[in-house]
């Protein structure tokens, strides 16, 4: 599964020690069945959210999903330190991207529905989980941009809260790629309302001092496996600074350009702070 960014190599971790590889076998089957208990209680949650019409913060499937989210994030060894709050406006949180560990960190703070590209949703079973927590795919084609925005607008107007990763691809979380605006545009669509925000987010990962600056980020090259196996067996003592910052009123900046690059600068004060 390919990550994104420059494809640059990944940096060699210091080999598995005896305490490593005995906390990778207790570990990997807790996760495991932590998220299969999870997700069993999630999808007749789920079932009765849409039979009842439950959306926001009524709905019982999104709390499932960040009871997952702090478990399993305690299981990869990292402490989530919160600073700020998210939003109780409707819009979407936009954040910089390190790893598909954004996703669990994210998700364990805020109650948001994430866009991805479509070739995610194909990935053998982070697709199927993905599609079942609501995960809006789309294709990053500009031929398909007419359609992303109709889809996005759809969610919007029904009230979900979208995150969106607009870098457009993961790096080693050690800085702030270049926002990319043509998802923005979604967000000045007369028909999204005008209580709509976006709200800035900042992920900062910070691993055990003996460890590679970049254990935490997701790039190039790298297998899905083989990573997330390296942290259940090296992570402990991490830590996921997410910082939620100012909400943005997309009319007051009046395009999409201005308003990516004010998310883009709130993003890297956040994590150049």
């Amino acid at each position: 599964m390919r990550a994104g960014w420059n494809g640059a190599p990944a940096p060699v971790p210091p080999p598995l020690t005896l305490a490593d590889r005995a906390r990778f076998c207790w570990r990997a089957p807790l996760a495991f069945f932590w998220l299969l208990g999870c997700f069993a209680v999630f999808l007749p949650l789920a079932f009765l959210d849409r039979a009842l019409s439950r959306r926001g913060d009524a709905a019982g499937a999104p709390a499932m999903v960040r009871i997952w989210a702090r478990g399993a994030l305690r299981l990869l060894g990292l402490r989530a330190e919160a600073r700020g709050a998210p939003m109780a406006a409707p819009g979407a949180l936009v954040a910089n991207h390190s790893s598909w560990l954004d996703i669990v960190a994210l998700q364990s703070a805020a109650r948001v529905f994430f866009v991805s590209k479509a070739e995610v949703g194909s990935w053998p079973l982070i697709g199927f989980i993905g599609h079942a927590i609501g995960t809006e795919f789309i294709e990053r084609r500009a031929t398909e941009a007419g359609r992303q925005a109709r889809a996005l607008g759809a969610r919007l107007a029904l009230g979900d809260r979208l995150c969106l990763f607009p870098e457009g691809t993961s790096s080693d979380g050690q800085r702030v790629l270049p926002f990319k605006s043509s998802l923005f545009a979604v967000f000045l669509d007369g028909a999204t309302g005008p209580e709509l925000r976006v709200q800035p987010v900042t992920l900062r990962y910070r691993p055990r001092a003996d460890l590679p600056a970049a254990l935490y980020g997701w790039w190039g090259e790298m297998d899905f496996g083989a990573h997330l196996g390296s942290l259940l067996a090296r992570s402990t003592g991490g830590q996921v600074e997410i910082t939620f910052h100012e909400p943005l009123d997309p009319r007051a900046l009046g395009d999409r350009k201005t308003l990516s690059a004010a998310a883009e600068a709130a993003t890297r004060r956040g994590f150049d702070a």
